[in-house]
């Protein structure tokens, strides 16, 4: 069982020998991330769970491995548990080593249940808040010996911006919570890290993107008619990824934000179906 395809879109080169740690990128937008940044001869790190296939959901780190270099890129597949401090620690020392250093950080890997206070049992609430806000504290934690090292560091978090009205925190506050705890650290990480030239940003879709979370934890397939593909939050990351000049740095951005700021006009072929690319479901946590 096997992804979609990818189209990639035109690279600059800016990111050729670079070494990007992208956690939960053995499929979805941690995939299309990991790919576009092939496409520009990176060194990918696929720093996930999945080694073995699973019967209702594609892709494993070696699957990936397979398409970056495809792509044009180097490969490191590594099975990790964003949880556990021993086994990420351990493959950031293993990337360091093989590819001479770190220079990015993606935070993509992610636990969603769409349930309130009452309704969550604690062992999913632990999950939610582990796997989400503190593996940002985490994976930075680690990661930024690494990324002092680096010419143009980057940490970049797949987490929404700040919205804190109720009608987003009644329906399910501990998913909300864990979400929103990974920009609040990315915009403390922001500050923190100015003046050691590290760029900290977050990035979040516009619409729902077709991934497996939207088919079994928001909803079901069908909803991927009133999605868009992967790609555009990976053609956003990459935009964010090769801007070396700390100017995003601290901006909570939208994936059609920062393309539109790119010169984006025309979003229809994003769409998993473009006949409908006017039909789509804006993502949670964003009010238009």
């Amino acid at each position: 069982m096997s992804e979609d395809p990818i189209t990639l879109t035109a690279n600059t080169g800016a990111l050729k020998g670079k070494t990007i740690f992208i956690t939960g990128a053995s499929r979805g937008i941690g995939r299309a991330i990991a790919l576009k940044c092939a496409a520009d001869g990176a060194n990918i790190v696929i720093a996930a769970k999945s080694a073995e296939p699973h019967p209702k959901l594609p892709g494993t780190i070696y699957s990936v491995a397979e398409e970056v270099e495809a792509a044009g890129g180097r490969a490191l597949a590594l099975q990790v548990d964003v949880r556990v401090e021993e086994q990420v620690a351990e493959a950031m020392r293993m990337a360091a080593e093989k590819f001479g250093g770190i220079d990015v950080v993606v935070n993509n890997a992610g636990a969603i249940n769409l349930t309130s206070v009452e309704a969550t049992p604690p062992k999913r609430y632990d999950l939610m808040q582990s796997v989400n806000s503190r593996a940002v504290y985490l994976t930075a934690h680690l990661a930024i010996p690494y990324l002092k090292e680096s010419s143009c560091g980057h940490i970049l978090s797949l987490s929404p911006p700040i919205n804190l009205q109720p009608k987003w925190l009644g329906p399910f506050a501990p998913y909300a919570l864990s979400k929103f705890g990974m920009t609040i650290l990315s915009m403390g990480l922001a500050e923190e890290l100015k003046e050691s030239g590290i760029s900290v940003a977050t990035l979040w879709p516009r619409t729902l993107v077709a991934t497996a979370a939207i088919e079994f934890a928001v909803g079901n397939r069908e909803m991927f008619e009133q999605s868009r593909k992967p790609v555009i939050m990976a053609d956003a990351a990459y935009e964010i990824l090769q801007t070396q000049d700390g100017t995003l740095s601290g901006r909570q951005l939208i994936d059609e934000e920062i393309l539109g700021e790119r010169g984006v006009t025309d979003f229809t072929n994003y769409a998993h179906n473009p006949a409908k690319a006017d039909q789509l479901a804006v993502d949670l946590f964003l009010d238009t």
